[in-house]
C-alpha cells in the first residue's frame, strides 16, 4: 500500500469526548476492511490501538496511535486520538498532519466539553468534518435529541445523511437519505448488513430529511440552487458531487449514525470517507520558510516535489528505542537514506521506513506525499521537527505547545536515583512535549508540570513502569521571597582572637527599601580609608551571601539598598574572610531592625469559561484573594482575567474543573512580587518553619 496513488489516500483523525467510542469505532473498521481477523473490546484490553499498558489499565486511550487499512482501493489511515482534555495537545497534533476528522458523538450523553474543543481545533485546522452518533443501542440514546445538541453547541449545519432504524433495544440498522435504501444489519459485530426498502413508518420522516439534505447541498454551491429552484430536485450525482464540495469546503457537515460496538453502520461510513473526504491533492498547498533567508515557501502534494514531512508524534519503547511519526507532504521518504532536519539544523539517516498499525509495523521501501508513516531511532528529531530535502531546505509550522496548569514537586524514593529519573523525565517528554520539567533555584526543588493532575500521575507511571523509578509526587513549596519596611543603620563586627594571627572585621552598614522589584543595591561610601579599598568587596560578598536566606523565615531578600558608610580594621588581624564575616552579621543584624516582612508570588491568570459559570468562577477568585482586572467576551466563552497569589492556585486545575464541570481552561503566567497580607503573615510564617524542621 506504500505506493498508493496520492488521489486514494484518506488522511482520518477519529475525536471526541472521552468514553463516546473513539477507539471501539476505528477497531470496526479496521475489522471490516480487513486489516484485522478479530474484533477486539476496549473492556478486554485487546483493540489495535489501545495497546499501551497504560491504556488497558485505564480503559481509556492516553496516546494517539495511527492504523491503516485499505478499503474499495482506497488507503484510509486513521488516527485514533485521545478523549481527555489533558492530552489535548497530542489531539491538536495528529489533527494538524490529517485532512478530515470523525467527530463521534455518544447517542446517549450528546456533546461534551472536550467533543467542543476537539470541534474548535478541527475547525482550527480546516479540516473536513462527519460527525458519527454511536452507541444508538444503548438505553436513551435519541438521535433527534443529540441532533439538536449539535447544531446548538457545534455546527448549525450539521445535516443528517441517515436516519436510525430504530431505537436503543429496537435498533436494527439505517436508512440511507442519499440512496433512500434501509441497511438492516444481521447479527452482533459482524458488519455485515442486506439493503432494501424503507417501512411505510418511517418514509415521510426519511423523505422530509431527504428533502432537507438537498435544499442544504443546492444552497452551498450557486450552480446546483439555480437547477434545484428551476426542476424542484436534484439528481443522485449532483448530490453526491454537490455534497463533497460542501464538506470539504466546510459548508456542511453530514450526519451519520450507529453503534460502534455492534458494528452496525459501519460500512457506510468507511464508503462516506472515500467519497466525501478530500484527498491530500484536493487541500492548499503546504508553507513553511527557508530556514536559511525565512522567505515563505510552499510545497504541493507531489511525489516528484522536494521532500518535505512533519514529525507529529514520538513514541519511545524501553526495547524498540524511539519511533518518530509523519506526515510526508511532498516527495517521498526511501529506507537507507538521507535527510535534513531544518528545526535542529542537522542530517538525520534514515533506516526503514515503517507504516504502522497500532503497535505493529509493515517495512515498505518507502512512503509517498500525502501518506503517513514512521521510522525507528532517529537521533535528533523530535515532534514538531520539519524533515526535509537539504538542498531545497524548508521548515514547516508545528503545533504550539501550551503553557502547563499545574505543577508538582517530585523525587526519588531511592537516594541516589535522581541521574536516573533526570534521564527518564527527558524520555518521556520526547513522547509528550506538554510534559515540562525543571528546577526551582530557590526551594531546590525539581518541578514537573502538565495539563493535569491524571497528566502527572500516568508520567509517573510510565517512569515506574518504563524506567523502575518510583516517584514521590507533591504540592512545590511556594517561593517566598523576605525584604525590609524600614531604614536602619547597624554595625556588624566579627573579631576573634586565638593566640597568634587573629581575625577582625569591623563595618557600618545603612539597609533602606527600594521600590519592589528593583532588587538590590550596594553603596560604597567609605572615605579617609576607615576600610581598605581591598576589603570592600569582602563586605558586599557576605551580604550578598546572607540575602540568600533572610531573617525572617530563611527566604530571600529582595528590594533592599544596602550602604557602607565606615567601618575599623586592624593592619595585622583583619583579612577578607573577617570582613566577609562582618558583612553577613551586619546585614542579617539590620534586617531584624528594619521591620522585615514576607513577599508572595502574585500570578496573571486568564480563565476562560461558559457564561453559565462566570460568577461562580469570579467567586471563586475573589475567595482566593484574587484581584479581578477585566472580563471579555470570546465566541459563546467569557474570559476572566485576574492576580491572585501562586499559594492559592496551586490545584486550581482541579477546583476549576469541579467548578465547571470541565468546560473550563485557564492560562497562567508570573506577574509580580506583593506582600502576604498582615493577617496571614504569621500563620504562613510558622507553616514554613515547621516545613523546614521536617
Amino acid at each position: 500500500m506504500s505506493g498508493v496513488e496520492i488521489s486514494r489516500i484518506r488522511n482520518v483523525a477519529i475525536v471526541a469526548h472521552g468514553g463516546a467510542g473513539k477507539t471501539t469505532l476505528t477497531e470496526a473498521m479496521l475489522f471490516d476492511a480487513g486489516a484485522v481477523s478479530r474484533l477486539g473490546k476496549v473492556e478486554d484490553g485487546t483493540t489495535v490501538t489501545d495497546f499501551d499498558e497504560d491504556e488497558i489499565k485505564r480503559k481509556m486511550s492516553v496516546s494517539s496511535a495511527f492504523a491503516f487499512c485499505e478499503w474499495k482501493g482506497y488507503k484510509l489511515n486513521l488516527i485514533d486520538t485521545p478523549g481527555a482534555s489533558i492530552f489535548l495537545t497530542d489531539t491538536r497534533n495528529c489533527l494538524r498532519v490529517v485532512d478530515g476528522a470523525v467527530v463521534v458523538v455518544s447517542g446517549v450523553s450528546g456533546v461534551k466539553v472536550q467533543t467542543e474543543k476537539v470541534w474548535a481545533c478541527a475547525e482550527a485546522e480546516g479540516l473536513a468534518r462527519l460527525i458519527y452518533v454511536n452507541k444508538m443501542d444503548q438505553e436513551q440514546a435519541d438521535f433527534f435529541r443529540v441532533l439538536e445538541d449539535i447544531r446548538k453547541n457545534l455546527c448549525p449545519v450539521a445535516t443528517p445523511i441517515q436516519l436510525p432504524i430504530g431505537a436503543q433495544a429496537s435498533f436494527m440498522g439505517v436508512i440511507d437519505l442519499l440512496r433512500m435504501k434501509a441497511l438492516i444489519y444481521q447479527g452482533e459485530r459482524t458488519g455485515k448488513c442486506s439493503e432494501g426498502e424503507m417501512s411505510p413508518d418511517l418514509r415521510p420522516k426519511a423523505e422530509q430529511l431527504r428533502a432537507a439534505l438537498v435544499e442544504a447541498v443546492a444552497d452551498s454551491d450557486d450552480r446546483l440552487l439555480e437547477k434545484y429552484l428551476e426542476i424542484g430536485t436534484l439528481s443522485y450525482e449532483e448530490l453526491k458531487a454537490g455534497l463533497r464540495r460542501a464538506v470539504i469546503g466546510g459548508k456542511l457537515v453530514p450526519v451519520l449514525c450507529g453503534s460502534a460496538l455492534k458494528d452496525v453502520g459501519v460500512y457506510p461510513l468507511l464508503d462516506l470517507l472515500t467519497e466525501l473526504f478530500p484527498s491530500p491533492a484536493d487541500r492548499e498547498v503546504v508553507t513553511g520558510v527557508d530556514p536559511r533567508s525565512g522567505e515563505r515557501l510552499t510545497r504541493e502534494s507531489r511525489e516528484d516535489a522536494p521532500f518535505s514531512a512533519l514529525v507529529c508524534k514520538t513514541l519511545v519503547d524501553p526495547y524498540a528505542g524511539k519511533i518518530t511519526l509523519f506526515r510526508v507532504y511532498s516527495g517521498a521518504l526511501s529506507s537507507d537514506s538521507s535527510v535534513y532536519n531544518s528545526t535542529k539544523g542537522c542530517k538525520e539517516r534514515i533506516g526503514q521506513v515503517v507504516l504502522l498499525r497500532g503497535k505493529h509495523q509493515m517495512p515498505v521501501p518507502a512512503i509517498g506525499a500525502g501518506d503517513l508513516g514512521a521510522v525507528v531511532k532517529l537521533k535528533e528529531t523530535a515532534t514538531g521537527d520539519t524533515l526535509c530535502d537539504e538542498r531545497n531546505p524548508i521548515r514547516l509550522e508545528p503545533v504550539g505547545i501550551p503553557s502547563p496548569i499545574i505543577e508538582y514537586a517530585i523525587m526519588p524514593k531511592t537516594r541516589g536515583d535522581e541521574e536516573k529519573m533526570s534521564s527518564g523525565l527527558h524520555r518521556l517528554r520526547e513522547e509528550d512535549p506538554s510534559l515540562q520539567v525543571r528546577r526551582d533555584s530557590q526551594t531546590k526543588e525539581i518541578i514537573l508540570a502538565g495539563m493535569g493532575k491524571a497528566h502527572l500521575e500516568i508520567a509517573v507511571d510510565r517512569l515506574k513502569r518504563k524506567f523502575g523509578l518510583e516517584i514521590q509526587m507533591k504540592t512545590p513549596r511556594v517561593p517566598y521571597k523576605e525584604t525590609i519596611h524600614g531604614r536602619t543603620e547597624v554595625q556588624g563586627k566579627h573579631k576573634k582572637q586565638t593566640g597568634g594571627h587573629g581575625q577582625y572585621g569591623d563595618c557600618w552598614i545603612r539597609l533602606e527599601p527600594l521600590p519592589r522589584g528593583t532588587g538590590y543595591e550596594f553603596v560604597n561610601q567609605i572615605v579617609g580609608g576607615v576600610i581598605p579599598r581591598q576589603y570592600i568587596p569582602a563586605v558586599e560578598k557576605g551580604i550578598v551571601e546572607a540575602m540568600e536566606e533572610g531573617s525572617l523565615a530563611g527566604y530571600p531578600v529582595v528590594d533592599v539598598k544596602v550602604t557602607l558608610y565606615d567601618g575599623s580594621y586592624h593592619t595585622v588581624d583583619s583579612s577578607e574572610m573577617a570582613f566577609k564575616i562582618a558583612g553577613s552579621l551586619a546585614f542579617k543584624k539590620g534586617v531584624l531592625q528594619a521591620n522585615p516582612t514576607l513577599l508572595e508570588p502574585i500570578m496573571t491568570i486568564e480563565v476562560m469559561v461558559p457564561d453559565e459559570c462566570m460568577g461562580d468562577v469570579i467567586g471563586d477568585l475573589n475567595s482566593k484573594r484574587g484581584r479581578v482586572m477585566g472580563v471579555e467576551a470570546k465566541g459563546k466563552a467569557q474570559t476572566i482575567k485576574a492576580q491572585v497569589p501562586l499559594a492559592e492556585v496551586l490545584e486550581y486545575a482541579i477546583q476549576l474543573k469541579a467548578i465547571t464541570g470541565d468546560r473550563g481552561d485557564y492560562t497562567v503566567e508570573f506577574s509580580h512580587y506583593d506582600e502576604v497580607p498582615p493577617h496571614l503573615r504569621e500563620r504562613v510564617i510558622a507553616e514554613l518553619k515547621k516545613a523546614k524542621g521536617e
